[in-house]
């Protein structure tokens, strides 16, 4: 019974997997109908090119019989023949030329536009994907899964059709020599069908299991790289070097499985072949005794032969490697057609005239849905407040601020800006109207200047300079070999953490929006550093709207407003002595801080 319900199970399985690869080849057609002319060049040139080249046999055919022997030689005949067949070379070279250009002119493009597709999916997909997906397999999609796509649709276009079309001709060819060999030809051919159908069926599935682990492979190596000291700070070495060695066990398998299949295509279609060339010479030696076939057509016919069974070889290969391609495309296609982003609504306002009136109504939230996060969340910010988020890791502080620039919904409630709910305004001038420093810095491949710059691309030099001053980071760029255009990488080129998040408050003082969002802003300045800082913040937030996501008490004593979180829902208000003065959690919180502070001092 568990047999024959593993049977199902597989049937079903196997269902799927026909349904969902012809899915993925009607929409690798849809894109390769925006080249069709390319298409239609294609294969035009390779009717012509396989025209000649089985046209060539039949010629040497003739001039075989011109030489046949002694006696019974016309070597002018035979020289008119050879001429004709150096002709027929050069345009079958020509035409093989002019069918590359176009295929790879066409898969090229076609590649170029499912890549930008996927990029674009990516700039509109719901934070909630990113964060639920490896980065390295993200970008394994992108470009590894893509490449293979292009190789395999590169030979698919390549040797498919030139193979089909010998297929085609070589049969009409021998038709035109002798019927009954032909038919022994014919009766043979079935055979390769069978074995190419065999291993199709086979490779798909295993190819598409070996591209699922390259992309976790991807992912384990991204990541690995880029927490490099924290993996040898904790001795993790050992460990990740045994997931790495699992996940290389696993992807060995899955290519020694797919290999396998694969690698018998070669010699089981070579069987085929052999016993189509056999065939043909046995009867065609009788023809020849029988005087039905001259010489010169038998050579002609045993060249058919060997033409006619080589696509076949040609061709199961080539289904490998579609089978690789069309798996790798799946994956592709699964992230462009990932769910985007909410979108905004067609009348969706622009926010302008910000003064820095914020409000939430009733807002709950949650990132998985059997988990509350935050619940009926309610807060009123006048123009110009500090309002300071505050409470133990978990209870909510970063989803709040994820939710004011709407990186992600609410599941209920409203937050509104300037007495308007967010969702009917656009994301673009929403988070034009925040400037944010995040404890995690960002920084992008460029020159210290192009950093800065980044939310005013055409700020002049003097206020560049300006804002590298207000955050103190103008000295150190200064001692740069080449000052504000140094060159630097998205890791920061040797700059300390502390030097990478000054350049984030330099791009956030240059653009000086009119709301404000600093999410431990200056965790990883030194002291003596972030009291200047804390006063060039403090002239920036003079009449904006600020909210401040701190763990040390002692940066927001002077918020007008001290929100104090737990569990998602806000369980104190007030300002800094206010909420001392009640003896309740915040007091609790502030004096952990003090003690420990202390026994620090200490």
């Amino acid at each position: 019974m568990a047999d024959k319900n593993q049977t199902k199970k597989s049937a079903a399985s196997s269902g799927t997997g026909k349904a969902r690869q012809g899915e993925t080849l009607k929409k690798v057609f849809r894109h390769l109908g925006r080249y069709r002319i390319f298409v239609v060049f294609s294969l035009f040139l390779a009717a012509v090119s396989v025209a000649l080249t089985l046209y060539i046999p039949k010629l040497t055919g003739v001039a075989v019989d011109h030489i046949v022997g002694a006696g019974n030689v016309d070597i002018q005949g035979a020289v008119r023949v050879m001429v004709r067949i150096g002709i027929c070379t050069l345009i079958t070279a020509l035409a093989q030329w002019l069918m590359n250009v176009c295929n790879n002119k066409m898969t090229y493009q076609v590649v170029q536009d499912i890549r930008n597709e996927a990029f674009r999916k990516i700039e509109i997909l719901p934070l909630k994907y990113i964060d639920g997906h490896p980065y390295g397999e993200v970008v394994s999609r992108v470009i590894s899964d893509v490449d293979q796509f292009a190789d395999g649709l590169l030979m698919g276009f390549t040797q498919l059709f030139t193979g089909v079309a010998t297929i085609i001709g070589t049969f009409g060819f021998m038709l035109s020599v002798n019927v009954k060999i032909t038919f022994v030809v014919v009766l043979i051919t079935p055979v390769s069908f069978l074995v190419a159908n065999f291993i199709a069926k086979r490779t798909f599935s295993m190819f598409r299991l070996q591209s699922e682990i390259r992309g976790e492979q991807t992912g384990l190596v991204d990541e690995m790289i880029g927490n490099q000291k924290v993996v040898q700070a904790f001795g993790r070495g050992k460990a990740v070097t045994e997931q790495f060695d699992d996940i290389n066990r696993r992807l060995g398998k899955a290519y020694l499985k797919a290999t396998f299949f694969s690698s018998i295509t070669n010699p089981s279609t070579r069987f085929v072949n052999s016993l189509v060339y056999t065939g043909v010479g046995i009867a065609g030696a009788f023809a020849v005794v029988n005087g039905s076939l001259s010489v010169g057509q038998l050579s002609s016919f045993l060249s058919y032969a060997n033409q006619y069974t080589k696509p076949f070889n040609e061709i199961s290969g080539v289904v490998t490697e579609f089978q690789n391609a069309v798996a790798c495309a799946r994956r592709i296609f699964d992230l462009i057609e990932e769910e985007p982003q909410a979108p905004e609504d067609g009348d969706a306002m622009e926010l302008k005239e910000v003064r820095g009136n914020v409000s939430a109504e009733g807002v709950c939230f949650s990132y998985v849905p059997e988990q509350d996060l935050i619940r009926d969340f309610n807060l009123t910010v006048r123009p110009g407040q500090k309002i300071a988020i505050v409470g133990p890791t978990g209870c909510g502080k970063t989803t709040l601020i994820n939710l004011l620039m709407r990186f992600y919904d609410v599941d209920a409630g409203s937050i509104a800006v300037e007495h308007t709910d967010i969702r009917r305004m656009t994301r673009r001038s929403l988070r034009a109207g925040y400037g944010m420093v995040l404890q995690d810095t960002w920084l992008k491949t460029g020159t210290i200047r192009d950093n800065i710059t980044m939310g005013r691309p055409d700020a002049s030099d003097e206020e560049v300079e300006a804002a590298a001053r207000a955050s103190h980071i103008h000295s150190y760029i200064k001692r740069l070999p080449d000052g504000y255009d140094t060159w630097i990488t998205e890791d920061g080129n040797g700059l300390s953490q502390g030097q990478k998040q000054l350049l984030c408050i330099a791009r956030v003082m240059l653009c000086r929006p009119p709301m404000l969002i600093l999410d431990e802003a200056t965790s990883s300045i030194d002291t003596r550093t972030e009291l200047k800082i804390q006063d060039a913040f403090a002239k920036l937030m003079e009449g904006r709207t600020t909210f401040i996501v701190a763990h040390r008490l002692s940066t927001i004593r002077e918020a007008d407003v001290i929100l104090v979180m737990k569990d998602g829902r806000i369980v104190e208000q007030g300002d800094h002595e206010s909420l001392l003065a009640q003896g309740g959690f915040y007091r609790h919180l502030y004096e952990s801080q003090f003690a420990h502070s202390a026994r620090e001092s200490a």
